[in-house]
């Protein structure tokens, strides 16, 4: 079985769904899981850490990922 590691932790369902999107569009599977404080993680098994974060980088705005001081 493979292990699952955490790659994000999104603020709501629209955002997790949408992340996991972007993965399974790159190839990599992706479950959502109830995080803490009404957030959710989403996971992506350890031997797809690293494509999985090309992906999301390559997929998503800088500024949606980083916050402007």
């Amino acid at each position: 079985m493979r292990e699952k590691v955490q790659i994000a932790v999104a603020g709501d369902v629209a955002e997790a769904e949408e992340m996991q999107a972007i993965l399974r569009a790159a190839g990599i599977d992706a479950e959502l899981e109830t995080g803490q404080d009404d957030g959710l993680n989403v996971l992506v098994a350890d031997e797809d850490l690293t494509s999985a974060r090309e992906a999301l980088e390559a997929l998503t705005e800088p500024d949606d990922l980083i916050a402007e001081p």
